[in-house]
């Protein structure tokens, strides 16, 4: 069930296993207005892209989840979602400190440490998206990282302050309604442009790995669909979707 004409929701909780299963369970018993968001202060199994766990010290950073219902959107152009929430998301953390990145798919990035991931999760009716909520994990207070993820880095870190949680999730939102305003009026060719413009290594060559091994390769581009297209140095082209390939870390 959902509602879509009226004043989005803003839940907040203490404890959720994770907020997009919290969002989820929350639509399967009643409606939510579009662009209702769901946060907490802790997440007990905070969930990335394709199985990866999230570390996020309670009541240190900002996790949450937001749910649209864009029907209009075919499934084949269901990348453009994750591109608006990152471009949301890169933009906000932008008028904190500078070096703010988008690594594809949608990783958000400050040099080469990452601070902040999302899990999207698109509910398909035919041709169409009945339902996509999007699940963002945003380092912002934390001091230490104890996990043995690589590169984790939060706002605090880079800037040595400390940041309102609720205040930078309403930053985010008024962004991201603006940008989700962009997709139904159909200014895909804007997104798209902005999303480019904002990635991580999006010039010159880079080491990336595949299951063949690592290569040198320039990022080309990325289709409409989310694959990314990279050009090597005999200009041949590669193409991959999610998790086919992976930046090879300095």
């Amino acid at each position: 069930m959902r509602e879509t004409n009226s004043k989005p929701e803003i839940i907040h909780l203490e404890e959720v296993v994770s907020t997009n299963l919290s969002l989820r369970e929350r639509l399967n018993g009643r409606s939510l207005p579009e662009g209702s968001v769901l946060w907490a202060d802790r997440q007990t199994a905070g969930r990335g892209q394709m199985g990866n766990s999230w570390e996020s010290e309670a009541g240190a950073n900002l996790t949450f989840s937001t749910v649209l219902y864009p029907d209009v959107l075919p499934a084949n152009r269901q990348f453009l979602i994750a591109q608006i929430t990152a471009l949301s998301v890169k933009e906000t953390l932008d008028t904190y400190t500078d070096q703010i990145t988008i690594k594809w798919p949608n990783d958000i990035y400050w040099r080469d440490r990452k601070i902040c991931g999302m899990l999207i999760e698109n509910d398909l009716a035919g041709p169409v998206i009945y339902c996509s909520i999007q699940g963002v994990g945003l380092n912002l207070n934390q001091k230490r990282f104890h996990s043995d993820a690589p590169n984790p880095v939060s706002l605090t870190q880079i800037t040595g302050q400390s940041y309102d949680r609720e205040e930078i999730l309403h930053q985010f939102l008024t962004r991201f309604y603006a940008y989700y305003l962009f997709l139904l009026q159909e200014k895909e060719e804007e997104i798209r442009s902005r999303y480019h413009a904002a990635l991580y290594r999006r010039d010159g060559f880079h080491l990336y790995e595949d299951i063949d091994g690592s290569f040198e390769a320039t990022l080309e581009t990325i289709e409409p669909t989310g694959h990314l297209v990279l050009r090597l140095r005999d200009n041949s082209l590669r193409r991959y979707a999610f998790k086919e390939v992976g930046f090879v870390q300095k």
